[in-house]
């Protein structure tokens, strides 16, 4: 009886090392040690010596080289002669930055926008700039029986709304004149020229938020910020739309812009960017001018 009990525990290890050889017998060793390699530089987070490099992975200096020669050629490290040590090349970021452009703004946008408006009370929605108008990519709309209109697609135009103000915000000067370069404005309105959009957009950029109540929709309050790539560039914009008479002044540019503006960050640090106060002045698409 033992012995049979020996020899099926004997089977099954046996049957449990042939399914793990079936399962690693396509791994290459070579790009599992580059690919290690790799990883002990974003751990390191410092530049790393030939030596370092070897006694990291657990293997020779000279098979370190060799898989060093090899990253180096194909961009993933670069190697400083002077200092004799070596660094993350610019492929790992390009591939980091094929992964993040991979990603959908509005699934990624999608559940902070829903907590916005948990904690808002408020529709929450993003968009982004086409030409003129901001167009509506998502929208999580309020549980109260006083809904915001706009729906999934819907086109207003940019410089009289939040979410447009902050898009455009984030463009070069330039680039807005020649967008509005055939504009009709009201004369009637001295704050309605293209002058004093470029100045109002300068202000936006400064403060990175916008509010507005009663401003392009009577009754109608709306708070925007900006949701910037890895790279700092703003790519799209949230913002909450609150019934101008259910809120006020202390509300809007209190706890309400507080809460639009970590909503923004949250959604930017999903899309790698980083910064301490989303500094709104880094990276952007624009000039002083």
């Amino acid at each position: 009886m033992t012995r049979r009990r020996d020899a099926l525990s004997q089977r099954k290890k046996k049957a449990v090392a042939s399914a793990d050889d079936g399962a690693t017998r396509y791994l290459v060793p070579a790009l599992m040690r580059g690919m290690s390699i790799l990883r002990s530089f974003s751990e390191a987070r410092s530049p790393l010596s030939l030596s370092e490099i070897a006694a990291d992975q657990k293997i020779t200096r000279s098979s370190a080289y060799r898989l060093l020669y090899t990253l180096s050629h194909l961009g993933f490290v670069t190697f400083d002669a002077e200092a004799k040590t070596y660094t993350l090349g610019s492929q790992v970021l390009q591939l980091g930055y094929s992964y993040l452009a991979s990603r959908d703004v509005v699934e990624i946008a999608t559940p902070h926008l829903v907590r916005l408006r948990d904690r808002t009370g408020w529709s929450a929605h993003l968009g982004e700039l086409h030409g003129r108008d901001v167009v509506y990519l998502a929208r999580i709309a309020t549980r109260r029986t006083i809904a915001s209109t706009v729906n999934v697609g819907t086109r207003l135009p940019a410089r009289l709304t939040t979410m447009g103000r902050i898009l455009l915000s984030g463009i070069a000067a330039d680039e807005v004149r020649e967008l509005y370069r055939n504009e009709e404005f009201s004369r009637r309105d001295e704050r309605a020229s293209l002058n004093s959009l470029i100045e109002q957009l300068a202000e936006d950029r400064k403060a990175g938020v916008v509010v507005q109540k009663s401003v392009y929709e009577p009754g109608v309050a709306s708070i925007a910020a900006p949701v910037r790539d890895i790279a700092g560039h703003i790519v799209a914009a949230i913002n909450i739309s609150t019934v101008a008479l259910l809120t006020n002044d202390s509300e809007l540019y209190g706890p309400l812009k507080a809460d639009v503006i970590a909503a923004a960050q949250a959604i930017s640090s999903d899309l790698g960017h980083q910064s301490d106060a989303f500094n709104t002045a880094a990276g952007s698409r624009r000039s002083t001018g």
